[in-house]
């Protein structure tokens, strides 16, 4: 599994957020209400899409897939100027992100996950950070078509001594 670091400094965005949990996935009509809107965000920086995932504190450290979790459909902006009714916006605050590359189709994403969190996590320098993660989609992102791609941002910072 291949990954890259990333210094994030904070990001801007502006979408729409809905409550969800792994066995009520509501991705769908999150997606399917902010898509129609998006060209209402005013001074959006690039085109790409944000998917993003806010957890509780220790989501990971025993999974439960009936666990509540916040979920964004969003784009990043310059500033907070002028934000479109029914839209919130938020920031991603600085830190060190690992970022893998996914091929494939969205629905078939879980696998790469559980490799991260059981697999490439543990085995690793890190420790997950309790901070937002997130997807990139970008022009190479095509939902269901086994040709497409997206980056997994996952918050990390190194284990400490002792851990």
């Amino acid at each position: 599994m291949e990954v890259r670091f990333e210094l994030l400094t904070e990001k801007k965005l502006v979408g729409i957020r809905m409550k969800m949990t792994f066995s009520d996935n509501k991705t769908s009509d999150l997606w399917g209400s902010f898509m129609p809107r998006r060209k209402e965000v005013m001074n959006k920086i690039g085109t790409e899409l944000y998917s993003m995932q806010l957890y509780p504190h220790r989501f990971f450290d025993n999974f439960n897939p009936y666990g509540e979790f916040e979920k964004w459909a969003a784009v990043e902006v310059k500033n907070f100027d002028t934000i479109p009714e029914g839209m919130e916006a938020f920031t991603i605050p600085d830190g060190i992100y690992a970022v893998f590359l996914y091929k494939g189709t969205a629905s078939a994403a879980a696998g790469i996950f559980k490799d991260i969190f059981r697999s490439w996590l543990p085995g690793s320098a890190y420790t997950l950070d309790n901070r937002p993660h997130f997807e990139i989609l970008g022009e190479m992102y095509k939902n269901e078509s086994p040709d497409s791609e997206e980056e997994l941002w996952i918050p990390v910072k190194p284990k400490s001594a002792g851990y």
